[in-house]
């Protein structure tokens, strides 16, 4: 099975014959399985050249990098080889008919509304939350527009945020979501999970023919794939937060896992690599498909949802989001 491997240290990423090869400062070097590997996600400062871009294109083997505190900063996503000129036009179709975007905009948040209330059934005192964000459930599925919907899903997540300070434990405190930057440790957890699933649905997307620039609940725009945005709302409460919720309170991650400089708060490299370990384990997790028959695991199923959105747009079979039943 593919898997993605993550550079911490500062080296360089280099090519021999039909190897790669990363060597890091101390002159120490580790050979990476080209055809097993998924992507490679670069938290350190590392030098690469073109014959090395050239040769994992030839792979469609992905760089994922990130800035110094952590967070997504682009990727390096090869010429697409799975391509479709008839599905992209349908894909395209489908945003510019408002009822064709908004049926999908609703998908994606009423499944993310489905997961954000199965995380708090299994906490105590989050009754009040679970009734709040069921209103706001409906008027997702009410809504007349993109902008009714956007406006519900954000009601619906500040909701969502105000219980996180029943849900963990250990001092960690959450007093508001903010991303540009984060500046306590609650927050830069989530920015990190999220950029983490943002590369990892970006990852599945490439695999298959959809384009990852035509989104529907996100407004498409320049130099983002915007629908990586959409489908990741399915997942980030479904895996991220579950994870957070179990490291913080298992005493997996402490304050000792954070740094703060100059306001910004960040996992550090220690705190990174109890994340990623966590990360990657869950997305091996396997689920016996009720449909399929057979045992899928997680990162499998961010790859479905992508197969179930082609087949909406070629009107094969009208897309139904993953509401998680185990």
């Amino acid at each position: 099975m593919d898997r993605d491997y993550y550079i911490f240290s500062s080296g360089r990423l280099k090519r021999k014959d039909n190897t790669i090869y990363f060597i890091d400062e101390q002159g120490e070097k580790k050979s990476l399985p080209i055809e097993q590997t998924s992507m490679i996600h670069i938290f350190g400062e590392v030098d690469l050249n073109t014959k090395l871009l050239n040769y994992l294109s030839q792979y469609g083997l992905m760089l994922n990098f990130y800035n110094y505190y952590g967070f997504y900063s682009g990727t390096y996503y090869p010429r697409k080889k799975n391509v479709s000129g008839f599905l992209l036009v349908n894909q395209a179709m489908h945003y510019n008919y408002e009822d064709k975007r908004i049926y999908l905009a609703k998908q994606f948040i009423d499944s993310a509304a489905h997961h954000i209330l199965r995380n708090l059934r299994s906490y105590g005192d989050t009754e009040s939350f679970i009734e709040r964000i069921g209103s706001e459930r409906e008027n997702i599925l009410n809504a007349n527009s993109v902008e009714q919907l956007m406006g519900a899903e954000g009601r619906m997540r500040k909701i969502y945020y105000e219980s996180f300070n029943i849900v963990l434990k250990n001092g960690f405190e959450f007093n508001k979501r903010e991303k540009r930057p984060p500046t306590d440790p609650v927050n830069a957890l989530i920015s990190f999970g999220n950029s983490l699933m943002y590369t990892t649905v970006l990852g599945e997307i490439y695999k298959t023919q959809l384009d990852p620039t035509v989104s529907f609940l996100h407004e498409p725009s320049t130099k983002r794939f915007s629908l990586s945005l959409d489908i990741a709302e399915i997942f980030k409460p479904l895996i991220i937060d579950p994870i957070i919720f179990s490291l913080v309170n298992n005493r997996r991650i402490t304050v000792k896992d954070f740094d703060i400089k100059e306001g910004i708060c960040f996992l550090n490299d220690d705190g990174r690599k109890k994340f990623i370990s966590e990360y990657e384990r869950k997305m091996g997790v396997t689920i016996k498909h009720r449909t399929l028959n057979r045992k899928v695991s997680y990162r499998m199923f961010i790859r479905l949802e992508c197969y179930k959105l082609i087949k909406h747009f070629i009107d094969d079979e009208k897309y139904k989001p993953l509401k998680a039943w185990w």
